[in-house]
């Protein structure tokens, strides 16, 4: 059973939730379906006066496809105990199988927006802005050779947070 909250309800420390705990960034298509991926990249925090969250995904993520084809999409943190989940989800692309079905994940929806049964957290989203990163302009030239040897840059989306739902279970 989820309860919504106020964004300024949510006390969760960012780099905690993004960096450790990590997230499922999760959109659907028009037919229904769905895909999801692990992130431990992003931010949360205010940009023209919206709460938002800030994402990033590189072109070759299957996901991206569902996320490029929505107005929606959800970040859903599950429980602990959950690592090895997100490590398949974060691995594994959605194109070869149903790797949602294969970790035992239930897909629920807000609208047409899906997030997990199991999730703790989730978090609907509206993406407001996406732009793909320009590699002319990181300024420091160690991230680009370190992080991008592949010239895979990332889009960064800016995604405005219009409920965050709580699991009391």
């Amino acid at each position: 059973m989820f309860q919504e909250i106020k964004t300024a309800d949510l006390k969760e420390n960012a780099f905690d939730l993004i960096g450790k705990q990590w997230l499922l960034v999760t959109a659907g298509k028009p037919d229904g379906s769905c895909n999801t991926m692990t992130a431990s990249w992003g931010g949360l925090g205010v940009m023209w006066g919206k709460d938002v969250a800030f994402l990033v995904i590189r072109p070759q993520r299957y996901t991206k496809e569902f996320i490029d084809s929505s107005d929606t999409l959800s970040i859903s943190v599950l429980p602990d105990g959950y690592k090895k989940q997100y490590g398949y989800l974060g691995s594994v692309s959605g194109r070869d199988e149903d790797k949602i079905a294969k970790v035992g994940l239930s897909v629920i929806r807000d609208g047409d927006t899906p997030y997990f049964e199991e999730a703790r957290i989730a978090m609907i989203c509206r993406k407001l802005f996406a732009q793909p990163y320009d590699p002319d302009c990181i300024l420091d030239k160690t991230v680009d050779k370190n992080w991008y040897p592949e010239k895979d840059y990332h889009t960064l989306y800016i995604c405005e947070i219009e409920k965050v739902l709580v699991n009391q279970a």
